[in-house]
């Protein structure tokens, strides 16, 4: 037995387990795709990061939470069906299939198996999503913006409020300083006609701002210019003396102060919520969360509803995330929309993190899948083994006939390594040429169940020895189990790995790659 002969035995053998993994991975993936496999993967797997762990990934308000995450329009849109009733059939199809099998699956908290799949009675999900479409719905889903807009709107209208009272304080000191001026009395009331006529620009500026019509700085601006006009009617109809000239430069330096630099004001005076504000306002033991529920109670109850309802189902380790993301985006912001954008790249961070994890879990899974899939198309397809390498090793004809054909698949081939779909059908091709030593067709099952012929001596020793020939079916069968098993694991190497070493067992055997020129 020399070398060439051994890397041919290999050969053959490599390229029928090759025949073997091409039809075993298009299987496994109809399996996966009939029961998608990938898509509960991706379901369960984000359930476990808003959860924490494992244990609490089936709680009530985690599965909810995904629910609220699935059903978002961002998310909603990565999943793409056909329309129509024959568009649909084919789909409709696999979610039987799927649905039947749900029905074995048990959750916890009394709910129904449907339910915790892909939410609200969904029957399929992607089964992919980008991490920045997953951070943008988390944060749309705790209504983030909503909260910050609602913490600027309470803090705005505070501040509209505490400015208004300090012009009115101006005039009603001024008032009090001069009441036994006559002269006066026309000018004081001019001027709280003016004041309400601010009063009405201060409150369509809240509102322009309540409306999403303008921004914070823009509001600022818009007041500052209506306190502006009302101390340029001050001072045009002042009578010149001590109390109007002191309630001028107080008017002029409350201007200058709280409006003349809206950036600053909105600093100094809080009005945009940082980061870790925001993601304290979804605990309802925190100042902020009292601070929106006093501000929107009997104005906007719907809202408020529904961002206690997002409170409600957010997990509590999901909440610590959020916590310490908003720890670590707010050292390194000042700007509540910078905040926002650290805090959603931290929450891709993590998601990315995760799912590397679930990508390999579901490998595993994978790989267990065909192992098992291996054995039975070997049992199926009657691949022994042992039975393989015996027949290859003595019957040339069958050896040289494989070793041709799958010299001409690697030349049709070589340029298309990662293309599978045209090496399966090179295979096909090559396979109505060759009678592979499988399968359970009359002929191959005699050679290998039936024992060969014994030479005369070694038949009349058998036959004076009844227990060890009685022995030998047992040793048979047991002998071809394990070389179902062994072709079981070798299918499940898959058709990649088989089609690598084809090629480097080939170079070998025709002493390496011709020089290239």
């Amino acid at each position: 037995m020399n070398l060439p002969f051994i890397l041919d035995v290999i050969l053959g053998l490599i390229f029928i387990y090759l025949t073997l993994s091409l039809l075993a991975s298009e299987i496994q993936e109809l399996i996966a795709t009939l029961f998608q496999w990938r898509a509960q993967h991706l379901r369960r797997a984000i359930e476990i990061l808003l959860a924490g762990d494992v244990e609490n990934s089936q709680d009530l308000r985690v599965i909810q939470l995904v629910n609220q995450i699935y059903a978002n329009p961002l998310v909603k849109g990565l999943n793409q069906e056909g329309k129509g009733f024959l568009a649909t059939l084919p789909r409709r199809f696999t979610w039987g299939l799927a649905s039947m099998a749900r029905t074995f699956q048990k959750t916890s908290q009394g709910l129904q198996a449907q339910d915790t799949v892909f939410g609200n009675q969904k029957h399929s999900g992607p089964s992919y999503i980008p991490s920045q479409t997953f951070a943008n719905t988390l944060i749309d889903t705790l209504q983030v913006p909503t909260l910050v807009q609602k913490l600027s709107e309470s803090r705005f209208a505070k501040f509209k409020e505490q400015k208004l009272a300090e012009i009115q304080n101006i005039l009603f000191q001024m008032q009090e300083q001069a009441q036994d001026d006559e002269n006066m009395a026309n000018f004081f009331n001019k001027m709280y006609q003016e004041f309400a006529e601010m009063h009405a620009d201060f409150e369509q500026i809240l509102w322009n701002f309540q409306q999403d019509k303008a921004d914070l700085v823009t509001s600022i601006n818009r007041m500052g210019e209506s306190l502006d006009r009302y101390i340029d009617s001050f001072q045009a109809d002042m009578i010149a003396n001590e109390i109007s000239t002191k309630a001028l430069r107080r008017l002029q330096f409350l201007k200058q102060d709280s409006f003349g630099d809206a950036e600053r004001a909105i600093s100094l005076g809080g009005l945009q919520p940082n980061v870790n504000e925001v993601v304290q306002s979804v605990n309802r033991d925190s100042p902020v969360y009292q601070e929106i529920k006093d501000s929107m109670q009997d104005k906007d109850n719907d809202t408020l509803q529904a961002i206690e309802n997002v409170i409600d189902r957010l997990p509590p380790s999901m909440a610590q995330s959020l916590t310490i993301f908003a720890k670590n985006a707010q050292t390194r912001v000042q700007k509540t929309e910078e905040g926002i954008n650290l805090l959603r790249h931290e929450i891709e961070t993590s998601f990315n993190s995760s799912m590397e994890r679930a990508s390999g879990v579901y490998k595993r899974n994978a790989k267990g899948v065909a192992i098992l899939l291996g054995i039975i198309i070997a049992a199926s397809s009657n691949a022994d083994a042992f039975h393989m390498v015996n027949r290859l090793s003595k019957d040339s004809a069958i050896r040289n006939t494989i070793i041709n054909n799958a010299g001409e698949v690697l030349r049709q081939n070589t340029q298309y390594v990662n293309n599978f779909q045209a090496l399966r059908n090179e295979t096909d091709v090559a396979l109505t040429d060759i009678s592979l030593p499988l399968g359970w067709t009359e002929t191959n099952v005699q050679q290998q169940w039936t024992p060969q012929k014994l030479s005369p001596t070694t038949a009349n020793l058998q036959e004076s020895s009844e227990s060890k020939s009685q022995s030998v079916p047992f040793r048979r069968y047991l002998n071809v189990f394990f070389g179902w098993v062994l072709s079981g694991v070798a299918i499940a190497m898959g058709a990649p790995f088989w089609f690598d070493l084809l090629n480097k067992i080939v170079n070998v055997r025709n002493a390496g790659k011709s020089p290239t020129r």
